[in-house]
């Protein structure tokens, strides 16, 4: 986002569960801190879901090609796969769900009258509610209950 969050946060990075597409949202201060966040991710899902990240695919940024990264990976037994160059298709439900978040929080401040460094809480707000409320269709839950 142009405009730093409440937290001072500048970025905001999706995942997305491929099986049951309850998606996160985590919030880095800047790119480089990507990185270090991404590192936190499998070690919360095992500690409060109780089952291991096998594989993370991610698009072929810098962000995610690093040395800090692939080490990281190797070391905790994580297939690290990435998406083809110039073939967004690869990572299309993340790259809508992300527009989709986006395109959620900017309607909510808009219609709060709330000022843009809170994009953050939306964003996060909006996360909440899908993942509570969107039913897939293949298992008749929702993201949460799945």
């Amino acid at each position: 986002m142009r405009v730093a969050s409440i937290n001072g946060k500048k970025y905001i990075l999706v995942i997305v569960d491929d099986y049951s597409r309850y998606t996160w949202t985590l919030f880095p201060r800047s790119k480089d801190e990507t990185p270090e966040v991404l590192k936190e991710f499998p070690t919360m899902i095992q500690r409060n879901l109780q089952a291991p990240v096998i594989t993370i695919h991610t698009d072929r940024g810098t962000k995610f090609l690093n040395k800090t990264l692939n080490a990281f990976f190797k070391e905790e037994g994580i297939e690290h796969q990435t998406s083809t160059a110039q073939t967004p298709e690869q990572s299309g439900f993340v790259k809508r769900q992300n527009r989709t978040l986006v395109e959620a929080a900017r309607t909510m401040l808009s219609a709060s009258q709330l000022h843009l460094f809170f994009w953050a809480k939306a964003i996060a707000t909006v996360c909440y509610t899908q993942n509570r409320s969107i039913i897939i269709l293949t298992h008749g839950k929702t993201p949460y209950h799945i």
